[in-house]
């Protein structure tokens, strides 16, 4: 089981790589899944992400590209269909709608290149396809999202009247528009509409002269706005079949609502899976951004880091049109620790964090900026102690708190164990701290512990070199 402490995660800025990961996202839901990725405890678990992330980096080198797997989330309908008598909106039906080809398209897509992509093939096959949603959608709505006029008898017969109505209004409208106009009336603008009802725009001073419903004026009170009587009646004949209309279309739309009751649990799995794929995406383009791989994984503890980039470091620099030098790192069991000595701001922190931060990336399912024939394996645990972490809220001076870290590594390491401290014994009296850092260092040796040090302490120097 593996358990990384949030303290290490904050330490190598793992959550600033997640935020530049989840910026690769299409899909709200999926830049929120993206900023909750934690390192996964379940080696099983890790081994799928990773490959399945690495073959969505190899489907934007080859011609077998995965379609696109963008959706509208529908979070929302979901809760709908689990209140009894609700109903959704015609917007709602397009976005299952569409949630539902999306999904069907990519395990098709998965199917057919399953040779390519093994493993996310295995991840479709968990999610079953639902061609009768999609064919009880389109029966009902367009592809503008708008209920079709077939969609039932009684709706098409509705329209059919609608339709008849609307043009002896548009005729009788004309009919007064052209016997007002003959009279002069009417103001320059002749006509307007005000809700959604074509009016007469009438001279105030000849308001008396045209018969019908007054439905406005204008700012000024210089025009009139008339709905003339000729139409008035097939207004209202027409508001009535709206209505008529109306109430079609909320029973069409109970009846779907009722029809995909069923199938919340289906949907919820599609969007789920689609989340899924989003962050797979975002893991691999953000890999793509920085020429990363997967690494082969061993079981023998030993973390060969070749030509290693510090991720931030690099996507940094590569910003600036900056010149970034890898690293070349390696642990085994035969030589577990490295002390690093050197001046002040002379990369030894770097070095430091470029190991913890790709050892909690892999760790996490993604991908890695390394050569290719590097090699890495898997710690249970990553402890570091990096920078001046002095504890404000507990009152600790900065000896304190490291004394209170090393006490909390001592209890925890062991061959699994990935330790990181940076400039080691430091906060205290020279000659205090070089002797405790001294029996620390023996004790994480003993531990058979493998793990990274920076220090400016001569005795750690030796003691390194001594230890057989």
């Amino acid at each position: 089981m593996i358990s990384i402490h949030k303290n290490t995660l904050l330490d190598l800025e793992f959550f600033t790589v997640l935020q530049q990961v989840a910026d690769y996202c299409i899909c709200s839901l999926g830049k929120e899944a993206v900023l909750h990725i934690q390192p996964i405890k379940h080696k099983e678990i890790l081994y799928k992400e990773l490959l399945q992330t690495n073959e969505f980096l190899a489907s934007y080198q080859n011609n077998n590209r995965i379609p696109n797997h963008g959706f509208d989330p529908i979070i929302k309908e979901l809760k709908l269909l689990g209140i009894e008598n609700s109903f959704l909106e015609v917007e709602g039906l397009r976005k299952i709608l569409s949630i539902v080809q999306t999904t069907n398209t990519l395990l098709t897509s998965f199917d057919k290149f399953k040779d390519y992509y093994p493993n996310l093939y295995t991840e479709a096959n968990k999610v079953s396809p639902s061609p009768e949603i999609v064919k009880a959608i389109e029966a009902l709505i367009d592809r503008f999202g708008e209920i079709k006029d077939n969609a039932t008898p009684e709706l098409f017969e509705i329209r059919q009247q609608i339709n008849v109505v609307r043009g002896k209004i548009n005729q009788s409208f004309s009919s007064a528009l052209n016997s007002c106009s003959a009279q002069d009336l009417l103001d320059d603008i002749k006509e307007t509409v005000v809700d959604k009802k074509r009016v007469l725009a009438v001279k105030a001073m000849h308001r008396k002269k045209v018969k019908g419903a007054i439905l406005g004026t204008s700012k000024t009170g210089s025009i009139v706005f008339i709905e003339p009587q000729q139409t008035l009646q097939y207004s209202r004949e027409l508001a009535n079949l709206e209505y008529e209309e109306e109430q079609e279309i909320i029973r069409i739309l109970k009846t779907i609502t009722n029809f995909l009751r069923p199938y919340s649990g289906i949907l919820e799995s599609y969007q789920q899976y689609l989340i899924q794929m989003d962050v797979l995406n975002a893991k691999a383009k953000y890999a793509q951004s920085m020429n990363a791989i997967l690494p082969e994984i061993n079981s023998d503890k030993k973390l060969y880091l070749r030509d290693a980039y510090h991720p931030l470091l690099y996507l940094t620099n590569l910003k600036k049109k900056e010149t970034t030098f890898p690293q070349t790192i390696e642990l085994n069991p035969d030589h577990r620790i490295i002390v690093i000595s050197g001046p002040n701001a002379g990369g030894k922190s770097i070095t430091l964090k470029t190991v913890g931060l790709l050892q909690v990336m892999l760790q996490s399912g993604l991908l890695v900026p390394l050569h290719e024939r590097s090699s890495m394996c898997l710690f249970d645990r990553v402890l570091s102690d990096i920078g001046d972490n002095q504890s404000i809220e507990n009152h600790l001076s900065t000896y304190s708190y490291r004394l209170k870290q090393m006490n909390y590594f001592l209890r925890k390491c062991d061959s699994d164990t990935l330790f990181l401290i940076d400039e080691f014994g430091t906060g205290s009296d020279p000659e205090l701290g070089g002797a405790l850092a001294e029996t620390f260092l023996e004790v994480f040796y003993e531990r058979e512990a493998f793990g990274i040090i920076t220090t400016h302490y001569a005795n750690l120097k030796l003691l390194a070199n001594e230890l057989p």
